[in-house]
């Protein structure tokens, strides 16, 4: 069985308007959350094999403060595909994975499409419900599933769980 991690990146500063889109870093909120939610992913053995990361600061930065709570090296490949990407962008590049335990770390609103058109039969409806009505700086989705990367299609994960930095206390 594979598992499929999908976190938007975690909260980022808007304080310089003069920086590109692509430059934001995280904000203090976003330098909290990124680091409690890598410990999450420790604590339930949510341990990804391989993480696709978009290039973007804001995405950047959460892997770094993320993988520093992981209890092994994971390798990351910088996806340009991924910033700012729609639904189908990103299922195209989880197509190409090679991991068991895969991890995406990319940007709202197509984070959240791409999860809602992922799950599929098996899937928590409570779970789908919370994500639907909204997926936040530094929520998590996670999904199982039986098939390869390459034949994997919408509807074709079992949506688990959701967990928010605001879920974790």
């Amino acid at each position: 069985m594979k598992q499929l991690l999908i976190l938007r990146h975690a909260k980022s500063s808007w304080d310089d308007s003069a920086l590109a889109d692509f430059d934001r870093p995280l904000a203090p909120r976003g330098l909290k959350t990124a680091p409690l939610m890598g410990r999450e992913l420790s604590r339930r053995g949510w341990l990804p094999d391989l993480a696709l990361v978009s290039p973007a600061l804001r995405t950047r930065e959460t892997w770094r403060l993320v993988a520093q709570e992981l209890p092994k090296s994971v390798p990351a490949q910088f996806a340009e595909e991924l910033y700012e990407a729609a639904a189908g962008a990103i299922l195209a590049r989880v197509r190409q994975a090679k991991a068991t335990s895969l991890l995406v770390i990319g940007h709202n609103p197509g984070l959240q499409h791409f999860v809602l058109r992922m799950a599929g039969a098996g899937s928590d409806e409570s779970v789908f419900k919370k994500i639907e009505a909204k997926f936040p700086t530094a929520a998590l989705a996670r999904f199982t599933l039986d098939e390869d990367w390459a034949d994997l299609d919408f509807g074709g994960a079992r949506l688990t769980h959701c967990v928010r930095p605001k879920d974790l206390g």
